[in-house]
């Protein structure tokens, strides 16, 4: 069976498993903590198993032992809020996360009045949870292994690629193609998203039972840490973290224009043994590819399994935005670009490209799917391995287009939301500030799960508002966090295409035609 047929029927396999385990075992939820009570009868938090804070929050709005609970809301203010609003006991808890079940935002009132927040997750001592291990331990396995090649992958890629060129004039050229497209799609996508906010303005009277009274106007982020944090003070260091992406692409860009540079005794011995190395990581990433369709069915399995399709019922109209957003650039712009551009039939390339976007989808990081997608741009796609190991690796990092119009959807719709509810003033100004602000994150922005809400941060301060929203949407992201993921890598794979194209390749797409030949 071809592979992309395998990944989507091992994909539709694991939704059906996760919805079966669904219906056979039930989901109690988990703040992560152990609770008693305390001599005057008040429940207090006796330990921390866990850190469940979301990602954007303070270590001051963290769960710490000892406090003392006096109420509890999943998802407050939104459709689905679930509320107990006086903790007796710790048994109260206990029942009311089983009745609530896994996912979304439980905001936690203290007895002096704080406030603190923390994620929801699957109860670890519950009988799904038990079920699900195999999956969650194989699917943990194969992340591994995709994270594992990242690094090696990247950096032999991008100097070999660059040090094939030859020269300055060949990498230029390259290098201005490449990114006059991804500095196009990123604000065609920007564009886009502002638009369609503005349009059906899901944020106007939205129920999201944020603080109308929150101070407006925290320090704007500096953008020129973007360039300054592209520059490793060490580059052993940078090779140490997946999210260092920007800093290793850097140097092996550096890299691999020197080598060109280079006397020709060293600049052959250091072309023939880091060729070498590339072509001994695709080995590896071949090999990884044989397992997609495995790593995709434990993943579905785990994620449909532990939250099911409940997230998608709050915020359903600013879901609803992004996503038709996702679809009309998918379906629409990128298409259009591929066909008068590069002159490359939009059906028959989605075919090919089919495997990456699986995996993009299943993985939600556009760095994870880089093996995936570089291999099938060379086997499927037929793009040459000059074009594919420049293009790609630089596009998993700073081509964002899915990222871009997702943070600007979001920031525009809280700020629709405290214009209608608070005293914010939304100006053309400030939409203008949000544009830019999503194209300049998207590039800064890690090709890791979540990685775009994290960014969000940065855009709701360049705005002056406050940074609580970002947290309540981290609810409903991982469903979001898939779907732009796939936007991501599929203008990543149409980018190689059309760059290819400029270089003078043909038959882009023939896959079908090869595999009939060899057959």
């Amino acid at each position: 069976m071809a592979q992309h047929w395998k990944i989507l029927v091992w994909l539709i396999a694991g939704v059906i498993v996760g919805l079966l385990l669904q219906q056979i075992t039930e989901a109690p939820g988990s703040i992560g903590a152990t609770l008693g009570s305390t001599s005057d009868g008040k429940v207090v938090v006796q330990s921390i198993s866990r850190n469940l804070t979301p990602k954007g929050r303070t270590a001051a709005e963290k769960l710490t032992v000892g406090d003392r609970i006096s109420k509890i809301a999943i998802n407050a203010g939104m459709a689905d809020e679930n509320l107990l609003d006086s903790v007796s006991s710790p048994e109260d808890v206990s029942a009311f996360l089983a009745s609530a079940g896994a996912g979304g935002v439980a905001t936690i009132t203290l007895e002096d009045g704080t406030e603190k927040s923390c994620q929801v997750i699957l109860d670890p001592g519950s009988d799904r949870s038990r079920y699900l291990y195999p999956f969650v331990f194989l699917a943990d396995i194969f992340m591994r292994l995709l994270k594992m090649l990242i690094m090696p992958l990247v950096f032999t890629s991008i100097v070999t690629g660059v040090a094939g060129l030859g020269g300055g004039e060949d990498f230029g050229r390259l290098g201005r193609r490449t990114f006059g497209y991804y500095v196009t799609t990123s604000f065609l996508a920007v564009g886009l998203g502002l638009v369609l906010v503005n349009l059906i303005r899901p944020g106007d009277g939205a129920q999201l039972g944020l603080s109308t009274a929150a101070q407006f106007g925290q320090e704007s982020e500096n953008w020129l840490d973007i360039l300054r944090r592209m520059v490793p003070e060490n580059v052993f260091d940078a090779f140490t973290g997946n999210g260092n992406m920007l800093q290793v692409i850097f140097f092996a860009l550096l890299f691999g224009f020197f080598i060109t540079r280079a006397p020709e005794k060293p600049k052959k011995i250091l072309t023939e043994l880091l060729d070498s190395a590339f072509q001994v990581v695709m080995l590896m990433a071949s090999w990884v590819m044989k397992l997609v369709p495995y790593g995709v069915f434990c993943l579905l399995v785990k994620v449909v399994g532990e939250t099911g399709f409940d997230v998608f019922i709050p915020l359903s109209t600013y879901m609803l935005t992004v996503f038709l957003a996702l679809v009309i650039h998918a379906v629409v712009v990128l298409p259009l670009l591929l066909s008068i551009v590069a002159r490359v039939s939009p059906l028959k390339w989605f075919r090919a490209m089919s495997p990456v976007l699986m995996t993009a989808f299943s993985t939600s990081s556009s760095s994870l799917t880089l093996p995936t997608t570089l291999n099938t741009l060379k086997s499927r796609g037929k793009v040459s391995n000059k074009t594919s190991s420049f293009v790609a690796p630089l596009g998993a990092t700073v081509n964002m287009d899915g990222t871009a119009l997702y943070e600007c959807i979001g920031v525009v719709f809280l700020a629709q939301y405290y214009a209608t509810a608070g005293d914010y003033v939304l100006t053309f100004g400030s939409q203008v500030t949000v544009v830019m602000a999503a194209f300049l994150a998207s590039i800064g922005a890690a090709g890791i799960p979540s990685a775009g809400l994290i960014m969000m941060l940065t855009i709701l301060s360049a705005l002056k508002l406050p940074l609580e929203g970002a947290a309540l949407l981290l609810a409903v992201d991982r469903p979001l966090d898939m779907c732009r993921t796939m936007v991501n890598v599929w203008s990543d794979t149409v980018g190689s295409a059309i760059v290819a194209t400029r270089e003078g390749e043909k038959g882009l797409g023939d896959f079908e035609t090869a595999e009939t030949a060899e057959s």
